[in-house]
């Protein structure tokens, strides 16, 4: 719990606007995939072909799609930005693997790279200054 709170502390100390415009863009990608993935069920359910031999498919497509919708508006606002991308890790990382494991998408797989990246970021970072999260503690 300290290094959380350490971790707040610096990144509240060191906010800058551009970074916070990063994490609205990646809540405003991770929105629009999932929105994607929902319009074109037959799109997702393509790219998890690889893994489908393992079961649990439908599981998996709801469970990407709504990860993304919800993990996406919530990383926006900055309102639990560290739970939202732990939600939204295994999914980035199983985006990478399949690359692996199936036909070589070299767009998706540098897409998917990228975002795990940035994921990674703001799980150490946290939602910065200018989100809801630092709004909802300054009026405890």
């Amino acid at each position: 719990m300290n290094s959380v709170k350490f971790l707040n502390k610096w990144a509240n100390a060191h906010t800058y606007f551009p970074v916070d415009l990063v994490r609205m863009a990646l809540g405003v990608f991770l929105f629009s995939k999932g929105v994607t993935f929902i319009t074109n069920l037959q799109y997702l359910a393509d790219l998890l072909s690889p893994i489908d031999k393992f079961g649990g498919g439908m599981i998996l497509l709801h469970y990407v799609a709504s990860a993304h919708i919800l993990g996406g508006i919530l990383i926006f606002f900055g309102l639990l930005t560290r739970w939202a991308i732990i939600a939204q890790l295994p999914i980035l990382i199983g985006a990478i693997v399949i690359n692996f494991m199936g036909e070589m998408h070299s767009q998706n797989l540098f897409l998917s790279l990228v975002t795990l990246g940035i994921c990674i970021i703001f799980l150490i970072y946290g939602s910065g200054k200018h989100s809801a999260d630092y709004y909802f503690k300054m009026q405890e």
